[in-house]
């Protein structure tokens, strides 16, 4: 008898995580894993998208721009 009352009184005190553990829900693992993978796709995906999307830099327009300065010093100083 002794031994059944330290039993009952561990099983008074035990951890939050051991209830979770062995309260577990069928239907509610089902829905975790299909919301995490849902979510795991997305990312990738998200992730994905912007990697393949074209950077537009405004390098072309100033490179332009100052090799179109530097041919109108040179023709400047070739007429002088």
């Amino acid at each position: 008898m002794n031994t059944q009352v330290i039993t009952s009184e561990a099983a008074a005190h035990e951890s939050t995580y051991a209830l979770l553990v062995r309260s577990e829900e069928k239907s509610r693992n089902a829905f975790e894993m299909i919301a995490f993978t849902l979510f795991i796709l997305s990312a990738v995906f998200s992730i994905w998208q912007v990697a393949h999307q074209p950077v537009l830099l405004p390098a072309g327009a100033i490179i332009g721009s100052a090799t179109a300065q530097t041919v109108q010093q040179e023709q400047v100083c070739v007429q002088s």
